[in-house]
């Protein structure tokens, strides 16, 4: 029993919670990468707080939590969006895709592979979102120009300015073949 201190007063009337008294807890149903998911249904959350805090998936990163700088980015329905400005309820009934869904197994991604094959990140924080911001863009146009991959990826901060690099991949990616047919990718 909790000893009674002044930050623990007793709470006058109250009863100690049991089965018959205590509230159900309400739960609802996420698709993430695949998988149905139980997650609490708080309006006031983030699907970026739910993805790292709830569900442990770490990849998709809080950077400024205003929906400055793209890191928080996941898929939604296949479309890029800031995780961090989206409410939980409006990722409720769709598909969710974040940087850990986007590999088959052990094989990256394509447009993961050239980000790494072109060492298109440094710190690679914001490496995360460019990604998901990519496989959007290329699902949507699979040989954009540069000027329309510029355009794609606007709204993403690379705080180490490895811009040549990251558009150098993005066109990589753009010149491979299946792009379209991956998952987190819509046809």
């Amino acid at each position: 029993m909790a000893r009674r201190t002044a930050a623990n007063p007793p709470v006058v009337g109250a009863r100690p919670a049991t089965p018959a008294t205590a509230r159900p807890r309400i739960v609802s149903r996420l698709r993430v990468n695949g998988r149905d998911r139980a997650v609490s249904p708080d309006p006031d959350r983030s699907l970026l707080y739910v993805l790292r805090e709830e569900l442990g998936l770490t990849g998709t990163k809080y950077g400024c939590g205003e929906g400055e700088c793209g890191a928080c980015k996941v898929l939604l329905d296949g479309v890029a969006v800031r995780a961090c400005q989206t409410p939980i309820g409006e990722a409720l009934g769709r598909s969710v895709t974040t940087i850990e869904g986007l590999a088959q197994g052990h094989r990256l991604h394509p447009v993961q592979q050239a980000f790494v094959d072109t060492s298109a990140f440094q710190c690679g924080f914001c490496i995360p979102g460019m990604i998901i911001a990519t496989v959007s863009l290329l699902a949507q146009n699979p040989h954009p120009t540069e000027k329309e991959i510029r355009a794609g990826l606007d709204g993403n901060i690379c705080r180490c300015c490895g811009y040549v690099r990251i558009l150098q991949a993005v066109q990589r990616a753009s010149q491979r073949s299946g792009v379209e047919s991956l998952p987190g990718a819509t046809p």
